[in-house]
């Protein structure tokens, strides 16, 4: 191609990519209006709710001895000042504008399957608390790898939005555990409890100083770092997904604690844990 040629090519191509407004690459009008477009705007008012997660989702140890009660539940309870109280507070269960899809004894890995029965109600707000059982097992190295546990996680936001792209969905952090202990081994009929085999990796031989016993639970407490950072990048991927630092912060004491086992929440750490998601949720904008 001659010089008079490649200069016309050369002005032609200019033509089409200034002044008409239809350009995106040239920095032009669309272009501009592409880059300033909003992402998606986050809803402080949802109208329905799913919860997923484990024991502490379910009330368990609330009410009654080794008896869930998900009426007692900080997400969609309706025994207590909840989450689903605090936000939809003209609705009653039989409304079917909430559910609460956790189960006792659950473990990261069973997440997905919990969003897969979520899916089928098309929930506005999916509420997730979950990850304590995958460090409370009979041995630091019977912990869930965080590895697994991020792994486990990224397929259940995936399965997530391959069906509700436009659910919005709140991740608190899973409890610190080292409080836990520090708090309940005040209390003789707590350490007598423990000893039952409540999350041994913690809580075993709660008056032991010695070395081994120190390594112990920094380990796990290491691990559930570990966890909540899981959380915190893959949730911070989505546009729609707020993690929620603050209840693995909250200085709990014995007064949110069961008195069943000194592990779950009692009525008062469901209230709180409700109040810390509630504060979340209706931001206009996330908590950085």
């Amino acid at each position: 191609m001659g010089t008079v040629a490649l200069a016309t090519a050369a002005a032609a191509l200019a033509g089409c990519t200034s002044g008409g407004g239809s350009d995106t690459a040239g920095g032009g009008p669309r272009a501009r209006q592409q880059a300033a477009a909003p992402g998606p705007l986050w809803n402080t008012r949802p109208r329905s709710i799913a919860s997923l997660g484990d024991s502490i989702t379910r009330g368990f140890d609330a009410c009654s001895l080794l008896s869930d009660c998900p009426g007692a539940s900080w997400s969609t309870g309706t025994e207590v000042d909840s989450l689903v109280r605090r936000l939809l507070p003209a609705r009653t269960p039989s409304d079917g504008h909430s559910w609460n899809f956790a189960k006792t004894g659950a473990v990261m890995a069973d997440l997905p399957g919990q969003v897969k029965t979520a899916a089928a109600r098309r929930p506005e707000l999916v509420t997730v608390l979950i990850g304590a059982n995958d460090a409370c097992a009979d041995s630091v190295a019977q912990m869930t790898p965080a590895a697994d546990y991020r792994r486990d996680f990224t397929a259940a936001m995936t399965a997530l939005r391959r069906t509700l792209p436009r659910t919005q969905v709140y991740v608190a952090s899973v409890p610190d555990l080292t409080r836990l202990w520090s708090e309940g081994r005040k209390n003789p009929w707590g350490r007598a409890v423990w000893k039952l085999g409540i999350c041994p990796s913690m809580l075993k031989d709660p008056d032991s100083m010695d070395a081994a016993a120190v390594r112990r639970r920094a380990e796990v407490a290491r691990r559930v770092d570990a966890y909540n950072t899981a959380l915190k990048d893959v949730c911070g991927r989505d546009a729609l997904c707020r993690y929620d630092g603050a209840v693995h912060a909250y200085r709990f004491t014995a007064d949110d604690l069961s008195k069943w086992d000194w592990f779950h929440p009692g009525k008062e750490g469901q209230k709180r844990l409700a109040t810390l998601a509630y504060r979340e949720i209706t931001r206009k904008e996330p908590a950085r």
